[in-house]
């Protein structure tokens, strides 16, 4: 559960408590023999968990590129803004919740370097050294996971950019 856990955030600190919340979770469940499949339950708590750390940080969006042709409203406008309305705040979840599915439908390695590299910060090379990989081959997949976020959110990003 660890090693689940800690491959999707940025270090062990979080990780280690991550991994206590699910099992403050689990503690609190009131009939734990009623759940049927306990290591997918645990599994499910835990990808949530990682879903809300990342809510709660203050991503910052690096692409200027989201700006639709009018110039008009861009993504970092509608889902990072300092106002925690009750709207913005469901937009956010709902948008991590999509990504971090969308993500779940790569394979592994293309997830891996999207998440360290645009989640989590890691350079390229650092990626490189941390996995052994070469650079180009990081890139390539990095670009095949680039490409299916963007088919498979598409209809999302317009449905925010239209709001």
């Amino acid at each position: 559960m660890f090693g689940f856990i800690r491959g999707r955030v940025n270090s062990d600190e979080d990780a280690e408590d991550i991994l206590q919340e699910v099992w403050y979770q689990l503690s609190r469940a009131v009939d734990v023999e009623q759940i049927e499949q306990l290591s997918a339950w645990l599994f499910r708590v835990a990808r949530s968990k990682i879903i809300d750390s990342y809510r709660k940080q203050k991503p910052q969006v690096r692409y200027k590129d989201l700006t639709d042709e009018d110039g008009g409203s861009n993504i970092e406008d509608i889902l990072f803004v300092d106002p925690n309305t009750p709207e913005t705040e469901h937009l956010r979840g709902f948008f991590w919740q999509e990504l971090f599915a969308a993500l779940d439908e790569l394979p592994e390695e293309q997830k891996q370097v999207f998440i360290w590299n645009e989640l989590e910060d890691m350079t390229l090379q650092e990626i490189a050294d941390r996995t052994g990989q070469n650079i180009k081959t990081l890139i390539s997949r990095k670009h095949y996971a680039v490409r299916h976020l963007r088919e498979r959110l598409e209809t999302l990003y317009d449905e925010i950019i239209n709001h």
